[in-house]
């Protein structure tokens, strides 16, 4: 498969990228904004939060991340 350019420059998601929100079983979550250590640009939401099961609730641990294609091998600034 052929690689995926981004359209964007790193400078171009420093200045305007901004939190998403991310709803998760109806609760607001906030995904910031992350320059991986891989080099890649996006989006990381870590945290904790209960969910109901039935008539119990547990406790779900959260990691996610929103990685925008093909930005690993933008140049480095």
């Amino acid at each position: 498969m052929a690689k995926t350019n981004c359209p964007i420059t790193r400078e171009e998601f420093r200045n305007h990228a901004q939190a998403i929100e991310v709803a998760i079983a109806g609760s607001p979550q906030l995904a910031e904004v992350k320059e991986f250590s891989t080099g890649s640009l996006g989006w990381y939401l870590n945290g904790k939060m209960p969910l109901k099961i039935g008539d119990k609730v547990v406790s779900v641990q959260i990691g996610m991340n929103l990685t925008i294609v093909g930005s690993k091998e933008l140049p480095a600034d």
